[in-house]
Formats: structure tokens, sequence, C-alpha cells
């Protein structure tokens, strides 16, 4: 199976269905040769990635915006021929986009608030001095950004009401 058949199947499926191939494309990708939990914590990233809102609204989005994931950086003519690892990569895709529907809290996160991941012995990316979550396997994990927005409160001063018998309608649209 060619990358770009799948990266066009993602592209005509509907997102609900498209979303889920697209992660098992980037888990496999990204970590076939590493272990589950390695492989859950690539998937995490992309869906905090998704939730932020940062790089798409979708899963898709995310795993193809430029240079960010392996979809968009290896070659579209890549045949993905290990079935074993496949059908692993579409399990854990399954699997953790199950979790992520939780509420924050009650997810079984593997890389807590990490944003971003590199194999530090192939590339050293200029983010790779931001705090550090997690090593598993081949993989670095940052937290580079904080994706959650900050909670902020705005206080609108308000004007005093005009006094006089017609104030009411001066104030009417």
């Amino acid at each position: 199976m060619k990358l770009s058949f799948i990266l066009w199947l993602a592209q005509v499926l509907p997102q609900p269905a498209a979303d889920p191939l697209c992660l098992a494309t980037t888990v496999y990708l990204e970590a076939r040769n590493q272990s589950e939990l390695g492989q859950r914590a690539v998937a995490e990233v992309a869906l905090r990635r998704r939730d932020s809102g940062r790089w798409g609204e979708s899963v898709c989005e995310v795993v193809t915006a430029r240079k960010q994931f392996a979809p968009t950086i290896v070659h579209p003519g890549l045949r993905m021929r290990n079935l074993e690892a496949w059908e692993k990569a579409v399990q854990v895709a399954f699997e953790a986009q199950h979790d992520w529907r939780q509420p924050a809290g009650q997810r079984n996160e593997v890389v807590p608030g990490a944003s971003h991941f590199a194999a530090l012995d192939l590339a050293n990316p200029a983010w790779a001095t931001a705090p550090r979550v997690a090593t598993i396997g081949d993989h670095t994990f940052f937290r580079v950004q904080r994706l959650t927005p900050p909670t902020v409160t705005m206080s609108v001063p308000t004007a005093a009401a005009p006094a006089g018998p017609h104030a009411s309608q001066r104030l009417a649209p």
C-alpha cells in the first residue's frame, strides 16, 4: 500500500473515518519499530496538537501540516509493506482516540503535556532545548509550548447611565 493512496483516501473519506487512518499512518511511519508505549506517545502528541487547534482542526490536518509529521516528510511513493506493523499502528490509533475522548483528567496519558518529539540520533531540531517530558525508545518527547490557552479574565468598565427623563431613549440603539 502506497502512502500517496492512504493520503488520497484520507481526503475523500468523511473526517470521522479519515482521522483514525491518518493517525495510524503517522504511528506507522514515525514509530513502527517502537514499543506499543512509544507508538501510543506519538499518537498522543498528534491528538494533543489537534485539541490545541494550532496545527489544524482534525487529526488529518495536524499530521499533514507541512513538515510536522512523517506523512509530509517521507516520499509519497513509499510502500507500507509491514502488514503486522500496520495492524499494530491501526490498533494503537483506535485505542488512543478512544482514550482521548475521556475528560482530560481521566486519560491514560503517556507523555503528559508533550507537544513535540524527535529521534535525537537522527535530528536535532532547535526546539529540542525545551523541557523534556520522557524518552521512550528512540524518541524524546518535549513540552515546547503550552497548548491550552491560559484562562483570561477580562473586566470591561461600564459607563454610568445618563441621568434624566429620556435617559433610556439615549441608550437605545
